[in-house]
């Protein structure tokens, strides 16, 4: 049984089928089944190597250390510019009605 094993991951093992279920000449449904039995080293050689690239199979890549900087914290200070700071759009939409009245 070893043996046979041995063989089966060494050389490969394919199982192909189609599964087609018709009424009155109209397709249901079809099943494709395509199993290719292998070790990994005999898959890479024939070139499958999805689960490489699979990213539920996959590590995320570790980002990269970069320092993060500090920002000014928004304390009462920051209020207080913020109110002094004068609020030119009510000025303008009171010019723009004024503008309109005058017409």
């Amino acid at each position: 049984m070893l043996d046979i094993l041995d063989r089966v991951l060494d050389k490969g093992l394919v199982i192909a089928g189609d599964v087609r279920v018709s009424l009155a000449n109209v397709e249901l449904l079809t099943i494709r089944i395509r199993l290719l039995v292998c070790s990994v080293d005999k898959a890479e050689e024939i070139g499958l190597n999805w689960w490489k690239y699979d990213p539920n199979l996959t590590h995320p890549a570790p980002l990269p250390d970069v320092p993060r900087t500090r920002l000014p914290r928004a304390g009462p200070e920051a209020e207080l510019r913020a109110a002094r700071v004068p609020n030119k759009t009510v000025k303008t939409v009171k010019a723009v009605k004024k503008s309109s009245r005058k017409k």
